[in-house]
């Protein structure tokens, strides 16, 4: 299988190890380097319809790069779109849920599928709208957050409240809900007026077993951040 190894303290890069043979997916334009071994084409993956749900599950592009070793071995560095950390994923007995633009690359004989959710969490929680990323098959996948990324393990004794622009995987088996407010028994009214007036926004609650991946930086946060200092210069 090939390796991957996060290299770099700021920013880093991902190493991809390749044996002659071995293949690894990842999001368009995340090559940065690769050795002359190597071949690099476009691919759909999973076929149109699911290259489609990807689209809309996590921001993906149509078009995958798949990198292969065709001529002996040799080595590749990829990097994801946004500063911030990566993080190595072992999928198979485990599964994850991604949100989006949380893909980076994966192994061959992993696949990011869409899944269907819920209403809510379409129109609120920022994870992937309609659709949501879901991996599926056996080896690894790698996701990157804006950010330092930090593991939390959900117990099934307690939730655990997250806010939703910080979510970048969950386990799948892990069940979530979405509130506009870490507040309880205040009502709908209430809880929005408490959501406006904290800056709370929307959180995510899961619970059940499982690891949730979180990243220390706020995407659309900081996108409102820096868009209000651009304009006010003017």
């Amino acid at each position: 299988m090939p390796t991957f190894t996060v290299t770099g303290d700021i920013d880093p890069f991902l190493h991809v190890r390749l044996q002659r043979g071995e293949s690894v997916f990842c999001e368009s334009d995340a090559m940065v380097m690769m050795e002359d071994t190597l071949d690099l084409r476009a691919r759909i993956q999973g076929g149109l319809l699911q290259a489609t749900f990807r689209r809309l599950a996590n921001g993906e592009s149509f078009f995958q790069q798949q990198i292969t070793a065709k001529r002996g071995s040799g080595d590749c560095l990829l990097a994801p779109k946004l500063p911030g950390a990566l993080q190595v994923l072992d999928v198979g007995a485990e599964q994850y849920c991604i949100a989006d633009d949380a893909y980076v690359a994966a192994t061959d004989g992993v696949d990011v599928v869409a899944q269907l959710q819920s209403v809510g969490g379409a129109l609120f929680g920022q994870t992937g709208g309609f659709f949501i990323g879901r991996s599926s098959g056996q080896g690894q996948i790698v996701v990157s957050g804006f950010g330092a990324l930090f593991t939390l393990d959900v117990l099934p004794s307690r939730e655990t409240i997250i806010d939703n622009g910080h979510v970048i995987a969950w386990d799948s088996r892990l069940r979530y809900s979405l509130s506009m407010s870490t507040r309880r028994g205040s009502g709908l009214l209430g809880n929005l007026v408490n959501s406006v007036v904290s800056g709370e926004g929307i959180v995510l609650k899961f619970s059940g077993q499982g690891k949730v991946i979180i990243c220390s930086r706020n995407r659309n946060s900081f996108v409102s951040w820096l868009g209000e200092k651009i304009n006010g210069k003017h």
